[in-house]
């Protein structure tokens, strides 16, 4: 059995970057004391979700994805022995900015970066203010626990990513996000193992947690936490985190699993690409 304790976090916001930051750095380590050997924090984790308005003052929270807070968080990695995968928004030059996470592999390298495709643009969620559509495709990274891939949050609503990420040999795709109630949570219990087992991996969920009333008072969306782990049978991995409160969780993974469930049901073999033209027409 190769079994990979998969750690996913969950919290509020602060209130400011440095202790939200601080406080990751703390997760990390819990999870470590608890044998973690990957973690993924939740979307844009070190600052507000602020797609809840349209405000020129967040851009300030963007930086180059090799810059300050991925170079922290490499040397933790490299203390910890964990793969980290670091949802950070990204300034590639002034005025292009996207919505990224990074991946840093067990011994503190920068192993590449995942541009969320899809962004959304609606009531609270005035997420095209902030962030140009991803351009670098679905890569998958070559870590010390293995092949992992990143869709992050809205993604998750579009099946194409996560079929790419299945073909190019992800073992585990991480799904960081900020997803509050309404008609999401039915979703959130069916998107991602339904993507799981058409692709014949695990998928790990995160999601915010609590109500940001600290930055937008009365308008505070209310994030619903239950960040998951579900296997390629679409089976959840032991029990889900906490639906109100911040958290850091542990899972054990079997990646042997996967062989087991795609030699059940053979559908990489019996898909029909050229049978597919009308799904990449505009």
């Amino acid at each position: 059995m190769t079994t990979v304790k998969v750690a996913l976090t969950q919290t509020p916001w602060t209130g400011d970057r440095e202790s939200m930051t601080q406080l990751h750095e703390d997760f990390a380590r819990q999870a470590a004391a608890q044998g973690a050997q990957i973690i993924c924090f939740q979307e844009l984790f070190y600052g507000p979700y602020f797609g809840i308005t349209q405000d020129t003052k967040y851009y300030d929270f963007a930086e180059g994805v090799e810059g300050p807070t991925t170079r922290r968080f490499a040397a933790l990695a490299k203390e910890l022995g964990m793969v980290i995968v670091l949802p950070v928004y990204e300034e590639e030059q002034p005025g292009i900015l996207y919505n990224t996470a990074a991946v840093i592999d067990a011994d503190g390298t920068y192993l590449g970066k995942y541009r969320k495709h899809h962004i959304p643009n609606l009531p609270k969620f005035w997420e095209k203010f902030y962030f140009r559509p991803g351009n670098l495709g679905y890569p998958v990274f070559d870590t010390a626990v293995g092949r992992i891939g990143v869709n992050i949050c809205y993604d998750r609503h579009f099946p194409e990513g996560w079929r790419a990420l299945g073909l190019a040999g992800a073992q585990i795709v991480f799904n960081p996000n900020a997803t509050a109630p309404g008609i999401s949570n039915h979703l959130w219990e069916i998107e991602q193992p339904a993507a799981a087992i058409a692709n014949g991996y695990f998928v790990a969920a995160s999601n915010r947690v609590g109500a940001e009333t600290n930055e937008y008072g009365d308008d505070a969306v209310t994030f619903y936490g239950s960040s998951y782990v579900v296997g390629p049978d679409g089976h959840f991995v032991g029990d889900w985190a906490s639906k109100t409160d911040a958290e850091v969780k542990v899972w054990d993974v079997d990646l042997d699993q996967i062989r087991e469930v795609r030699e059940r049901w053979q559908f990489f073999r019996d898909r029909r690409p050229d049978a597919y033209d009308a799904i990449v027409e505009p």
